[in-house]
């Protein structure tokens, strides 16, 4: 029985969230305290490409069910996943997971972190078929990921993907930061790279992009942001100086699409932040990470102090 805990605390840089908006483009709802109730499926996946031949690799994880609980720039969000294993494909066969992931969406600055360890992957075809079990292979990835948000007086992140305010008018926002990822791929046999069935990295760069939420109308909202960088990376950190330094680029995208009341919310949001642990222009040894999440949620907001509203006199 395994139990997921993440805590998510926006108030780390609490001096970002007191900047300016522009309230005839973003407008906070009035209640300040909020439930919200989730399915989420987090992920990461290999893509091994040789010669022009690519190969996937699969976890078999299902979606997890989870509890959350705000207050005012405060989220706390349980999730509960062993319930739902029923969704698994057996013929896929078993992985063992671990991940935590941690979005917080700030008024200027997005960060976004990753500690993500799996054990047991699949193939199969397009058509999901010709299903091959690799039960040895193991992959860890941590990570962090900034970004700056240029545009925040009119944009908001925080209404696409935490629905704790809302976009009135359309609006986007240039975005720059970057990141810093060590990642670890292994296996007995089923992995080879190089000759090796093991594979370390160490990278850190820089991206750059854009985002955008269309406000269709006063209830319905969708927003998307891409994001394409450069690391600079070996496979140690101690190499650097030492060994050739190797180039590897980046992609980060997000999508969201949500409807709002003043007492409650639905929500769809995606995620999928790809880098390379190796990277060849001739497609001869690359390896691809992808990982992220993908949520479908509800939220109910409340009334914070009710007991300290006063009684109206008979």
């Amino acid at each position: 029985m395994k139990f997921y805990f993440s805590l998510l605390l926006i108030f780390v840089f609490p001096y970002f969230c007191t900047a300016q908006i522009d309230t005839s483009y973003i407008k906070p709802f009035e209640n300040k305290a909020s439930i919200r109730t989730y399915l989420s499926m987090k992920f990461i996946s290999l893509q091994q490409e040789t010669g022009g031949d690519m190969k996937r690799f699969m976890p078999n994880t299902p979606m997890s069910l989870g509890f959350g609980v705000s207050v005012k720039n405060t989220i706390i969000d349980f999730s509960y996943g062993y319930g739902l294993s029923f969704l698994k494909d057996k013929e896929k066969g078993r992985t063992k997971a671990l991940d935590f992931q941690i979005h917080n969406y700030g008024r200027k600055f997005i960060i976004d972190l990753f500690i993500q360890k799996y054990h047991g992957f699949y193939t199969a075809d397009d058509a999901d078929k010709n299903i091959q079990l690799y039960p040895d292979l193991k992959i860890q990835q941590y990570g962090a990921f900034g970004q700056y948000v240029f545009n925040n007086k009119k944009f908001s992140y925080k209404a696409a993907f935490v629905q704790n305010e809302r976009q009135l008018k359309s609006a986007g926002s240039f975005l720059l930061g970057g990141g810093v990822y060590f990642s670890k791929i292994g296996s007995d046999s089923s992995f080879v790279h190089k000759s090796k069935n093991s594979l370390r990295n160490f990278q850190f760069g820089i991206s750059g992009g854009y985002a955008y939420t269309w406000a269709i109308s006063k209830r319905w909202f969708t927003s998307g942001s891409v994001t394409i960088g450069a690391n600079v990376g070996t496979e140690r950190i101690n190499d650097f100086g030492k060994q050739k330094i190797e180039i590897y680029p980046t992609f980060f995208p997000r999508i969201a699409l949500g409807y709002n009341k003043e007492r409650w919310s639905l929500g769809l949001s995606y995620l999928n932040n790809s880098t390379f642990s190796a990277f060849s222009d001739n497609n001869k040894n690359n390896i691809g990470l992808s990982s992220g999440n993908f949520q479908i949620g509800a939220i109910w907001r409340l009334n914070t102090t009710p007991f300290l509203s006063k009684k109206k006199p008979e």
